[in-house]
């Protein structure tokens, strides 16, 4: 296992960068919205990013894991910590330029959106009071209500351990809630480009207030969780049995609420030690206060024991795990 003492080699040298703050022993309960997980060895974050390709370049010479946090909206982070380096790109600026607007990927999504209605741009006022960072939205391919970001995106600039290098739509190889970048975790996401058509900002910013109420009615913002936690199910890939027993009204644009199936097994109000499925929501799994990382992953394993073995499918979680063996 890697020593404590040899860390400090690493985080002088980060520490010598400019534009670069670095702590030790930073708790990830601070940093994820789960509040749950122990500490990380070095924590790194600039808002340059010359500086952040300098922090990626000195943490992959030294040999140490490493990983890029950014909100912690969608992380679970292990109880004993992470026995690594936290990486941050902080930079937030967002710019606009005719329809195309620049944003560096520390930017919260909130900002973007309301950036865009304030601008009469549309594609993303409905992805209003989604939680967390422009880069883990062009990461994970945020959507909701019928949009995704990956269909504004016009360009996506990365650094890929190497060089700096930029993307086009086609070579993001966006999914329903994937991307290339989910696969080639070393790429690491700086900026993005984005282009909009043009809508009425009254209108916009009316439908994303009635958005808005619904989702903190649902996921209030004070609450310990990542909103949904299971990803939902492409209708037309389900096995043939579990799809014959989906009732038609529950389809919406070709897909399934993971909800539906973790209803059918009683998933409402099932609790283990701090963690507990609302009672409202079966794909809503939330801390109360006194939960841990373990908690989380005995209640996400019993769920997606209970739909296996019911549904014959696996679920597929939307968070990202740290730190576990």
């Amino acid at each position: 296992m890697t020593s404590d003492a040899s860390f400090y080699p690493l985080a002088a040298r980060l520490q010598a960068l400019p534009h670069v703050s670095v702590e030790r022993k930073v708790p990830l309960s601070r940093l994820t919205r789960f509040a749950v997980g122990g500490p990380a060895e070095i924590l790194a974050a600039t808002r340059d990013p010359e500086s952040f390709v300098r922090m990626r370049r000195l943490t992959d010479q030294s040999g140490m894991p490493w990983m890029v946090l950014g909100d912690g909206t969608n992380v679970i982070a292990a109880d004993e910590g992470y026995r690594g380096v936290v990486l941050r790109y902080t930079g937030s600026r967002i710019s606009l330029a005719g329809s195309t607007v620049t944003v560096e990927v520390g930017a919260s999504l909130q900002s973007m959106v309301d950036f865009t209605i304030r601008r009469g741009l549309a594609g993303i006022h409905t992805m209003t009071g989604i939680p967390g960072g422009v880069g883990a939205a062009i990461y994970g391919n945020a959507g909701a209500y019928g949009n995704s970001i990956s269909g504004c995106v016009e360009k996506v600039r990365c650094f890929d351990g190497a060089a700096i290098r930029d993307f086009d739509r086609a070579a993001c190889h966006f999914a329903y809630r994937e991307s290339v970048f989910k696969v080639r975790k070393e790429w690491t996401i700086l900026s993005a480009e984005l282009r909009f058509e043009p809508g009425n900002p009254v209108e916009m910013a009316q439908q994303a207030a009635s958005i808005r109420e619904i989702r903190d009615s649902k996921y209030p913002p004070s609450m310990r969780c990542a909103g949904s936690i299971f990803k939902n199910l492409l209708f037309a890939e389900l096995p043939d049995a579990a799809a014959a027993r989906v009732p038609a009204s529950v389809v919406r644009e070709g897909k399934v609420p993971s909800a539906w199936f973790l209803e059918q097994v009683g998933a409402k109000g099932m609790r283990v030690g701090g963690i507990q499925v609302a009672a409202y929501h079966a794909n809503l799994i939330y801390n109360d206060g006194g939960g841990t990382a373990r908690d989380l992953r005995a209640v996400a394993a019993e769920l997606k024991r209970r739909v296996r073995e019911e549904f014959e499918f696996e679920l597929e979680e939307e968070v990202q795990y740290v730190g576990f063996g």
